[in-house]
């Protein structure tokens, strides 16, 4: 599932491309694609008809486009294998298109909601007064906005009383954050996956926070991470941070600082990759 890194290059090319554009039509091709939508595909497309839609935001993972004088959002959930692409009047139809948005202005491009698996969607949704769709009203600020508060984070931390990379996960905490990335920032900061949060001080608190903003600005730089062709951005290209990891899916790998050969352990029904030498499993009490 896309993490932080991903949906933020999505939201870019939205930006770039879809915001400040007057919906013409939303032919909705696939009821799996908005079935957060009980009225059904029909009035889904109605609903977004003849509305403008703003400047695309993020939260997380999680991306929305909000549709101007409405009070609400369109909330794309891309799943396991969404994308959102902005593709010409006259490219053919992808086989796995879901939904098709067509705008007033003259210029020759549509927004396509592709997805393989049918695991994504779009749904409508009332904003909160913060301008968020109301379903993700929980989800915590993410690392990079600039409104994250660190010294609330670290309170949070300690007071959860879990391991660090559930914490990380945790998108009541902290969004944006998936099992790639946790890895990553816990491999920089020397941090064994299953530490206590309750141990936790400010100063290793505010390292590993450092960490998590820096692997997620590289792999912004990078377009995110593309294990396949089902990540990719507006226009169809893949990431390649992928080739930079130091961590995720090196198992057997020479750790890249002191060469001892990475571990892959199965981990909440996901996988942790960490070097033993550098991220030291804690002590178990007796």
């Amino acid at each position: 599932m896309p993490e932080l890194p991903e949906v933020e290059v999505v939201r870019r090319g939205l930006e770039r491309w879809v915001a400040h554009r007057t919906v013409a039509e939303a032919e909705v091709l696939h009821p799996r694609a908005v079935r957060r939508h009980v009225a059904g595909g029909e009035d889904f497309g109605q609903r977004l008809k003849g509305h403008r839609v703003g400047v695309p935001s993020r939260r997380g993972k999680y991306l929305w486009l909000p549709l101007e004088d409405t009070g609400q959002s369109v909330l794309a959930h891309l799943g396991m294998s969404g994308q959102l692409l902005v593709q010409p009047h006259s490219a053919p139809d992808e086989k796995h298109l879901r939904v098709r948005v067509r705008f007033t202005d003259a210029l020759d491009t549509e927004l396509r909601f592709v997805d393989q698996r049918t695991f994504g969607g779009l749904s409508l949704h009332d904003n909160t007064p913060d301008g968020l769709p109301d379903v993700i009203a929980h989800i915590a600020r993410d690392p990079l906005d600039p409104l994250f508060d660190d010294d609330a984070f670290h309170h949070a931390l300690r007071r959860k009383r879990t391991t660090i990379k559930r914490a990380l996960l945790d998108q009541s905490l902290i969004s944006g954050v998936g099992n790639i990335y946790a890895d990553e920032a816990l491999w920089r900061a020397r941090v064994h996956y299953d530490r206590p949060t309750g141990g936790f001080t400010r100063p290793r608190t505010q390292l590993l926070l450092g960490h998590v903003r820096d692997v997620m600005n590289a792999a912004l730089s990078q377009g995110g991470t593309s294990f396949d062709s089902l990540y990719v951005n507006v226009n169809g290209e893949s990431g390649y941070f992928d080739r930079s990891l130091d961590a995720y899916g090196r198992e057997g790998l020479p750790c890249r600082r002191c060469g001892t050969p990475m571990r892959r352990r199965a981990w909440m029904n996901r996988s942790s990759y960490h070097c033993p030498r550098c991220q030291r499993a804690p002590r178990v009490s007796s």
